[in-house]
């Protein structure tokens, strides 16, 4: 499967990079902002994109609602940190297909990529 990872720090982006690699994923491209998400999505075209809800220039929910409008099949999880409640609420309401909340533990981010991907 190919997977978009978006994060403004590039620490979170190894972080996920790490996690997805290991369990055999391709990760075909990353992104330090909203609006170069939506670019890499148009070019890209990846199965999964994995998304920080706060970010500079444009918020992963602003990216969000883009992707799913140009592709409402998109796949997108959100990624919070503790206390964004309302954030996540909204991101599930513009189309997310789930959310995993910071720090991440390796299983978690897998068993909710693979609920939400149907992937085996």
């Amino acid at each position: 499967m190919n997977v978009l990872i978006v994060d403004d720090a590039l620490f979170m982006r190894n972080l996920l990079r790490g996690i997805f690699e290991r369990a055999g994923f391709a990760v075909v491209g990353e992104a330090g902002d909203g609006a170069e998400a939506v670019e890499k999505y148009r070019t890209l075209r990846p199965e999964l994109v994995m998304m920080d809800i706060v970010m500079p220039e444009k918020s992963g929910i602003e990216a969000l609602k883009e992707i799913v409008t140009e592709d409402p099949a998109a796949c997108v999880v959100m990624c919070s940190a503790l206390g964004q409640e309302k954030l996540v609420m909204e991101a599930v309401q513009s189309g997310a297909r789930d959310f995993i909340v910071k720090p991440f533990k390796d299983d978690l981010v897998l068993e909710t990529v693979k609920r939400v991907t149907g992937a085996a």
